[in-house]
């Protein structure tokens, strides 16, 4: 005998659970109170979906894209907005290929949550919906997302943090793509082709508001003139707009061009990092210029005993892009330790390397015989140490016909590369914010940079690898890992807002996985039920959180108002 489970999917009564219980024999004795108790008939995932399926109650993800793209005629099964809801959902808890999502959701309590054939939720029906969708008609979706998060959140826009990741791709070099080309991969992989993404963070919330998918062999710089307009079109709708405007971004995304543009702007501002290797002369700025800053961490440092590892910053002014600007650089003892032994193990093997290539020199060894070449290879293990040449002097000499080699350290360079060590510059056009507003605000990069790594998260949002071979369908995967991101930093808001709970999203999604449904068949009754397991402390705060609590009956119960 079965027991099957019906709910109302598209309007209509389906059966989305059906378990073999055993013989009617089997079932006379468990209907007479004759088994061990409860028969567990089935158990599955129900927490982190549910509080998935509440993030997005209040934006509705599928009726904007539904909106947007209507349903075709004598369409069956899940609509477009429903496709691309269940991706999001998938990636907010246990991100699976489009191949695995269907078995996914078999073991999760989605009858329970939002009712749908689990067996529509193929690749190849994503690949049909998917279809339909332009580019043009994402843009649409993204554009009324946002505004909704928007709603929700009420972020400030004061301060936006801009920057830029990729993710490479195993897609063969012969398959047709713009989006997806080689370029200098964030995570090593040159060879690959890759495709870029580019984020717009509010400071405050940390909460994404914007973001472009573009080519991978596209530079930073060009980038950022290309999307400059359209991102500020997308927070000046904000209720907390702010007259003025500042983007933190990074030096890969300077330009004389940029700046023009900003300069031109009356109500946006900038703040960006500077290459220590083109201004080699503040970045051997003295240390005795320096002093401490008032931030949060370097009082906590003062505090607890550890004012030698306080952030210190020297603050000047300095033309840069047409026009003077201000400038601070920062220094970090932590990490200038860290660079110098780095440094000093590279310069250590550079030197073995050059001990080598002198005893080759001398033997006359075959190819080590010609100046020229012998450079070569000595710019070509800089190159793979990522070291600047200069630090060592070779000189070749001509004796009796035999060549010979010496090296010897540049002082002079050395120096100046240990001088730069642990330092980082700052210039903004923000000439009246203080050096601690200007480097604290710089140094929030790290939440758009949190947002990245989690979207390289295998668990939660799980970018990549692309299992897409089209432009259009990786411009779709990346819209449902951004909204996952969005979504995820959400429950984050939410939880703190509502009960003070400061967890990460992936702490909770990860506590909540372990709160199951059971569909039980009690000793002596007739019918099945389901219940939830007890839930632990800590998952029935959350659960609080967002106004349910379970009953002694193991039921899902609103808290009363």
């Amino acid at each position: 005998m079965y027991v099957r489970e019906i709910a109302r999917v598209a309007g209509k009564p389906k059966v989305i659970s059906q378990v073999y219980v055993g013989s009617p024999q089997k079932v006379a004795a468990l209907a007479r109170g004759e088994g061990d108790g409860d028969l567990r008939l089935k158990v599955e995932e129900f927490g982190a979906l549910w509080l998935a399926n509440q993030i997005d109650s209040d934006v509705d993800l599928a009726g904007i894209v539904d909106d947007i793209v209507p349903g075709a005629d004598r369409e069956t099964g899940p609509s477009v907005g429903e496709y691309f809801l269940y991706a999001v959902l998938n990636r907010m808890v246990q991100a699976t290929s489009k191949n695995k999502l269907a078995l996914w959701y078999k073991r999760t309590a989605i009858g329970q949550i939002r009712p749908v054939d689990v067996a529509e939720l193929t690749s190849q029906r994503y690949w049909e919906k998917w279809d339909r969708v332009s580019e043009a008609d994402l843009e649409l979706v993204a554009a009324e997302f946002f505004r909704r998060i928007i709603q929700l959140a009420s972020p400030g826009a004061d301060c936006l943090l801009f920057d830029t990741t990729n993710y490479y791709t195993f897609m063969a070099s012969g398959t047709p793509s713009k989006l997806a080309r080689r370029g200098k991969n964030k995570e090593g992989r040159h060879n690959l082709r890759q495709v870029g993404l580019g984020l717009l963070v509010e400071r405050g919330a940390r909460l994404p508001l914007y973001y472009r998918v573009y080519p991978g062999n596209l530079h930073d710089s060009r980038l950022f003139a290309q999307v400059m307009d359209e991102m500020l079109g997308a927070v000046t709708t904000l209720g907390d707009t702010k007259e003025r405007l500042t983007v933190v971004i990074d030096k890969g995304m300077n330009s004389e061009a940029n700046y023009a543009w900003v300069d031109d702007h009356r109500r946006l501002h900038f703040i960006t990092t500077y290459s220590t290797y083109f201004a080699r002369e503040l970045a051997g700025t003295p240390l005795e210029r320096f002093e401490p800053i008032d931030t949060e961490k370097n009082r906590h440092l003062s505090e607890t005993g550890r004012p030698e590892e306080r952030l210190l910053a020297w603050r000047t002014r300095g033309e840069f892009w047409g026009k003077e600007r201000a400038v601070v650089v920062t220094y970090n003892p932590k990490t200038a330790r860290k660079q110098a032994y780095t440094l000093d193990s590279k310069l250590d093997e550079l030197r073995a390397e050059l001990l080598l290539m002198r005893a080759k020199v001398r033997e006359a060894a075959p190819h080590w015989r010609d100046p020229g070449m012998v450079r070569e290879r000595y710019l070509g293990h800089c190159q793979r140490l990522h070291l600047a040449a200069g630090l060592f002097t070779l000189e070749f000499t001509t004796a009796k016909g035999k060549l010979n080699m010496s090296f010897r350290a540049d002082a002079h360079a050395l120096k100046k590369k240990r001088a730069a060590l642990g330092k980082n510059i700052i210039i903004t056009d923000n000439t009246d914010w203080s050096t601690a507003e200007i480097v604290e605000a710089s140094r929030e990069r790290w939440q758009v940079e949190e947002r990245f790594r989690q979207s390289k998260d295998e668990e939660l949002v799980g970018a990549q690898p692309f299992r897409h071979w089209t432009d259009s369908k990786i411009r779709c995967h990346l819209f449902t890992c951004v909204a996952a991101m969005t979504y995820l930093r959400l429950l984050e808001l939410r939880l703190a807002a509502a009960a003070g709970i400061e967890r990460t999203a992936s702490d909770v999604m990860d506590d909540l996985r372990h709160l199951h449904s059971v569909l039980l068949l009690p000793g002596g009754a007739r019918k099945p039920r389901r219940r939830l397991e007890t839930p632990t402390k800590t998952q029935a705060e959350v659960l609080r959180a967002f106004g349910h609590y379970v009953d002694k009956g193991g039921v899902l119960q609103p808290l009363s108002r």
